[in-house]
This record gives C-alpha cells, sequence and structure tokens, in this order.
C-alpha cells in the first residue's frame, strides 16, 4: 500500500511539472522593438457601442487592437484601454509609448506615425473622431 501511495504522488508530481514545462515553453517573448511589448497577439479591449480596429507595425511585425469604446476620439479610446503614452504638446498628444514599445525622437530620431485610411494623418490622435468605416494604424517610423 505504500509503494502505491509513492507511486502516485511520485506521478502527479511528474505530471504537473511536465504541465509546468510545457506551459513555459509556449510562452511567447518578444525581440528587438517588441522586447517590452505588452501585447504580442491580436486584442480586444472594452465593451463600448463604437468599435475600432487599429494596427500597431513595429518592423517587421504588427498587432492588431480592437477597441469597444464610448469615447468619440482615437486617442481617447486608446488612452482609456492604456495602450499609448505620451505628453501634451502644442499640437495636441505626442505619442511616445504605444502597446509598451517606445519611440523616442530625442534619442534615435524614431517616432510613431499615425495613419487613417493608409493615409498619413491630417489631425493628431487626440483629435481624430472615431468613424465606422476607417482604418487605423500607429507605425514606429525611424
Amino acid at each position: 500500500m505504500k509503494n502505491l501511495i509513492q507511486t502516485s504522488i511520485c506521478t502527479i508530481l511528474a505530471i504537473t511539472c511536465l504541465l509546468c514545462l510545457t506551459a513555459c515553453g509556449n510562452s511567447v517573448k518578444g525581440e528587438g522593438l517588441w522586447e517590452n511589448a505588452t501585447y504580442l497577439k491580436d486584442s480586444s479591449f472594452g465593451d463600448g457601442e463604437t468599435s475600432l480596429t487599429v494596427e500597431v507595425k513595429a518592423g517587421e511585425q504588427s498587432v492588431k487592437f480592437t477597441v469597444n469604446t464610448n469615447e468619440k476620439t482615437v486617442g481617447a479610446a486608446l488612452l482609456e484601454h492604456k495602450l499609448i503614452e505620451g505628453d501634451e504638446g502644442p499640437y495636441g498628444l505626442y505619442i511616445k509609448k504605444v502597446n509598451g514599445i517606445t519611440a523616442d525622437y530625442d534619442i534615435d530620431k524614431a517616432y510613431w506615425a499615425f495613419y487613417v485610411n493608409e493615409d498619413y494623418a491630417s489631425k493628431g490622435i487626440d483629435q481624430t473622431t472615431i468613424e465606422k468605416d476607417k482604418t487605423y494604424r500607429l507605425e514606429y517610423t525611424k
């Protein structure tokens, strides 16, 4: 009886270790520009009445965020879910970080370009009203 209990405990421990190793092996770690990224896969946020999708592109990688919000502007919707960070300037929000990825023009001349329907945006992200059939993209540019 004692051997059966010991064998059972060892089997359970072995299976637990195997599951832990498998889970660790499946974790994805970003590299290069994506090393500090918060999300590496397409993700959805919020439960508001308005929906928008924003592609975040840096280097050869990209992710898409679908945001459901009650906010009126793209900037407010992304700020609501902490997907962007920046500083207020004379022309509105100057984006410095998107999805945990920093672009600092003062250090390496990198910045976040904002596109609406594949065209460079004519307004800042915090002044761009969310529109149903528009596509939005933030692209790390250097």
